[in-house]
């Protein structure tokens, strides 16, 4: 019987598009009150893709929530280029900026919604300051309602509505002047897990429906995990590293984004086994390496450790195995003990580095009874 995280079928994401939409060059922000000054960002530079969820990660204090808005100039930035849609922002006058301004929709992590006014009003508001008429307002704003599931609570205020069903209201009226880009600043983290759900979903959604261009700042893993096509990991003010979400939770390079993923997806043994088990750095004899291999897709002809023990004439002792899903490419994770003489793990481990996985040897271990 063949184990489920052993072999894996690779199903290519939905989203393949090359236009950049928004493009950040040696973004720097440095805020002086006279005597002393703070670089939020430093020399950063990022590509956005239009389509896609693109994903910005740090903790509190790390410049994620500065760089969002200088993507939409709430933030100038003190040196470096913002180009949305092929339009440099950092050379416009207040004038014009203010119209690139109604093709970027922005979120909020506390809604900010106006309390005097109804949902339809709330989500209306933006149309009426660019001088709509009620006929063109409700021509714009019912689809909406539909779209975030608010249709039968339209007439109802914000203290009539739940956390979840005030962020679809925020959204709503980032949608109602039809934008390219939607900015979502920590839109979920006010909210519960199950509705923390339902809004990603949603956004998926939009996403999907309106071919809009999300970038979405945060500080939990698993709402990348969940949604995102690609990822900065922002510490300091400096991107530390960035690239396809597959790519960065398979191979995290820094760290930070080590600690992120694994604070959801373990990739270890938990310290009481690994003391139990007396793992040693280097080689000596009697002890067998201890290897950790991480796969996506479908990466053998062959069942992995069937293979092995075939191929080889020795025994490998699973200690751990878990699989999960990144959008729509599996992720798969083992740790192995294998059991030989030296020349057959030596062998055992050429053969693994043919294979398109990554694999690492974590320790030795003694195999002696």
């Amino acid at each position: 019987m063949k184990c489920p995280f052993l072999v894996f079928t690779y199903i290519n994401s939905h989203r393949k598009v090359d236009n950049i939409m928004i493009e950040l060059k040696n973004i720097s922000k440095i805020y002086s009150d006279g005597a002393h000054e703070v670089e939020a960002l430093k020399d950063i530079s990022l590509n956005i893709k239009e389509g896609e969820i693109f994903g910005i990660i740090g903790q509190s204090g790390a410049g994620k929530s500065t760089l969002i808005r200088c993507i939409n100039m709430l933030e100038r930035p003190t040196s470096g280029s913002v180009k949305v849609d092929g339009k440099e922002l950092t050379t416009l006058n207040e004038k014009a900026l203010r119209e690139e301004r109604k093709h970027i929709g922005m979120i909020f992590q506390h809604f900010n919604l106006l309390s005097s006014r109804t949902v339809f009003d709330n989500i209306a508001f933006p149309l009426e300051l660019q001088g709509l008429n009620k006929a063109e307002i409700k021509e714009r704003v019912e689809p909406i309602l539909s779209i975030v599931g608010l249709t039968d609570r339209k007439d109802n205020y914000p203290s009539q509505l739940s956390g979840g069903q005030k962020q679809r209201v925020g959204i709503a009226r980032a949608l109602a002047s039809q934008p390219k880009v939607l900015l979502c600043d920590e839109a979920t983290s006010a909210l519960d897990p199950q509705t923390t759900q339902s809004i990603l979903e949603l956004l998926k959604d939009i996403n999907k429906q309106l071919k809009l261009t999300i970038v979405l700042i945060t500080h939990e893993m698993q709402v990348i995990k969940e949604i995102c096509d690609h990822v900065a990991v922002i510490e300091g003010g400096v991107i530390l590293e960035q690239g396809s979400v597959v790519d960065v939770f398979t191979n995290p390079q820094e760290k930070t984004t080590r600690e992120f993923v694994g604070s959801i997806i373990s990739q270890d043994l938990p310290k009481e086994a690994v003391e139990h088990l007396h793992v040693q750095e280097t080689w000596s004899e009697g002890t067998s390496p201890m290897v950790r291999l991480i796969f996506t897709g479908d990466v053998v002809g062959e069942p992995l450790v069937a293979g092995l023990v075939r191929r080889f004439d020795m025994n490998v002792s699973i200690l751990y195995g878990g699989v999960d899903y990144i959008q729509n490419t599996s992720f798969g994770r083992l740790i192995v003990i294998l059991e030989g003489e030296k020349r057959q793990t030596e062998e055992a481990l050429a053969y693994l580095n043919e294979l398109p996985i990554r694999n690492e040897v974590i320790g030795y271990v003694s195999t002696n009874n």
